[in-house]
């Protein structure tokens, strides 16, 4: 978050913590730009009304910086009406804007809905949920869901989805799995695990029998891709 209003900044900081985000604060637009070099995050809170230099220029400065840098997502908050801050905001690269005051339910929702889009074809977490693309996972509802529609998964397919999804990327074997499913009774050495796998399959790819979300490696285990659709 770069805000010069350090009361507001803190405000905001105690209130995302509790929906399971974690954020760092900058006071000015240059030490704002230095800290996401940094610390790379997952979205900006950018403040347009900044003592060094406007959040616009932070914003192009930010759309200027080498690699994964220039994509973080930036919500621009502002204590401007006017109409033409907004449209020049998002023309700088805003992907979204908020006028302040504002409530800190209507900045969580913009958030989410950044790194919603944001997140398309990859991964965003929170606390409770996990996206991959058009595949959502409620960890506390215990709900997956593809394209908005439920997944018909028991309660155990369920565990072993989410061992996958929250080690995207990380080839798991058999007997990695049924540590992380601790507690249930599973023979890593038969084709139990196999078996599940395909139901999960069924339910969340659009082509079973041409997954691409859990990947085989053969002779080893799973894998949960980190990019899909």
């Amino acid at each position: 978050m770069i805000e010069d209003d350090a009361r507001l900044a803190t405000m905001v900081s105690e209130y995302l913590s509790q929906s399971g985000y974690t954020v760092v604060h900058a006071g000015d637009g240059s030490s704002g730009l230095q800290l996401l070099q940094n610390h790379p995050a997952h979205l900006v809170v950018l403040d347009l009304m900044l003592p060094d230099m406007d959040g616009l220029e932070v914003c192009r400065r930010i759309r200027a910086l080498p690699g994964a840098l220039a994509a973080t997502p930036i919500l621009m908050l502002t204590a401007k009406g006017d109409a033409m801050d907004r449209i020049i905001g998002l023309e700088m690269g805003a992907d979204d804007y908020l006028p302040k005051p504002f409530e800190p339910r209507e900045l969580l929702a913009r958030i989410r809905a950044v790194l919603r889009r944001h997140g398309e074809g990859g991964a965003t977490q929170t606390n409770q949920h996990l996206r991959f693309g058009s595949m959502e996972i409620d960890r506390d509802g215990r709900v997956v869901s593809v394209h908005g529609q439920p997944c018909d998964l028991t309660s155990y397919q369920f565990d072993l989805l989410v061992t996958l999804a929250e080690r995207a990327g990380r080839v798991l074997t058999r007997d990695q799995i049924m540590e992380a499913v601790r507690g249930r009774e599973l023979d890593a050495f038969d084709r139990s695990i196999d078996v599940h796998m395909g139901r999960i399959r069924a339910a969340i790819e659009v082509d079973a029998k041409a997954p691409k979300r859990i990947l085989t490696v053969r002779g080893v285990g799973y894998v949960f891709a980190r990019q899909q659709d």
